[in-house]
């Protein structure tokens, strides 16, 4: 893949998109070492709220597909480089979902009342909806060669 300076518009967002992507990735890849080694040294903090270790763990698996699928859209972008308004506002949106999904899930867990999650968690769905409009577009607007 070349760098972003190299090409058009298209391949500029393909980069964008892998190479956030892959920051993501990387990021609720350790997310869930590091909810490994909680459970692993039985840190009570995090075991004892079924709650947190629920959301955490929705944060991590959602963090991680994700970040998949938007390497997926910009590996999409570099077969196909299309600087429609389309690629724009799906790459937008799914990159925006990767932040606030898993996002919402890990706030939600930090700060816990009692059984209930913290309002962290209402940033959840924004995230779902930007998903699915990201989603949506590409299965739209999608043209292979």
């Amino acid at each position: 893949m070349s760098a972003p300076g190299d090409a058009g518009a298209g391949a500029r967002l393909a980069y964008l998109n892998v190479k956030f992507g892959l920051c993501a990735l990387l990021a609720y890849l350790t997310l869930g070492l590091a909810l490994e080694g909680l459970h692993g040294f039985k840190v009570a903090w995090y075991l004892d709220f079924e709650i947190r270790r629920t959301l955490w763990t929705l944060a991590h698996a959602h963090g991680v597909l994700l970040g998949i699928l938007t390497i997926g859209f910009g590996m999409l972008l570099h077969v196909r480089p299309d600087p429609a308004l389309w690629t724009r506002t799906a790459s937008a949106c799914l990159m925006g979902a990767t932040v606030l999904l898993p996002g919402g899930f890990f706030l939600g867990g930090t700060w816990v009342h009692g059984g209930d999650p913290g309002a962290g968690v209402l940033l959840s769905p924004i995230g779902g909806v930007l998903l699915l409009a990201g989603v949506a577009l590409t299965a739209l607007h999608y043209r292979p060669r």
